[in-house]
């Protein structure tokens, strides 16, 4: 009998009608619940519950204790730190349960994002792509893309690059000291990469 093109710990639990991407690691004591798709190359921790029905992007990395609820998000590249936090209930309430998916509020958070651990990510924002989320920070609103926020309520303190250093601006522009990659101010909300390769023209 063949083998696996991906690996999961014998304490671990893979529901029926999942998906996962050759190249994926799932550790101890974790539940992929059913309709859930997990991309390639993913490295999922000790304790980790996700699903149902949630999409994983290839090469994120899942940190223990984190659960991924109905309604959450992750594109590829994505970083989850120990113990952060996703909500997909607004107004939950035991009398009045809300588990229809109607009631679920969907994040999203795009490619190249890391969150701290500890943060608490609130229902229904879109954290950008590369942005830097810190440690035990309560994200309650939408981040920019490069953003770095921390504190409760999070508020974006700084900007950072694609590999994680954070940016020093000269006037509205900035270079990365350690990548190089070059970056203008948009606006008081918005940095954008000003060096990105051109897209390659089809034959």
């Amino acid at each position: 009998m063949s083998q696996q093109p991906y690996f999961v710990h014998e304490s671990s639990y893979v529901d029926a009608g999942v998906q996962i991407g050759d190249g994926t690691m799932i550790w101890h004591f974790c539940h992929v619940l059913t309709g859930t798709k997990i991309g390639e190359q993913c490295r999922i921790g000790q304790n980790v519950v996700i699903g149902p029905s949630v999409k994983v992007g290839r090469n994120c990395k899942i940190q223990n204790n984190v659960s991924l609820y109905s309604g959450v998000t992750l594109e590829d590249d994505v970083f989850c730190g120990p113990s952060c936090v996703f909500t997909n209930v607004l107004t939950p309430r035991c009398a009045f349960p809300r588990n229809r998916a109607e009631d679920y509020h969907t994040t999203l958070v795009k490619r190249g994002a890391s969150i701290g651990a500890n943060a608490t990510i609130v229902c229904g924002i879109t954290i950008g792509e590369h942005a830097l989320i810190g440690a035990g920070a309560v994200v309650t609103k939408d981040v920019p893309a490069y953003a770095v926020v921390y504190g409760n309520p999070a508020r974006v303190r700084d900007w950072a690059c694609e590999c994680g250093i954070i940016l020093k601006f000269s006037g509205e522009h900035a270079t990365c000291c350690e990548c190089s990659r070059q970056y203008r101010r948009a606006s008081e909300r918005e940095v954008v990469r000003i060096d990105a390769p051109a897209q390659t023209k089809a034959a």
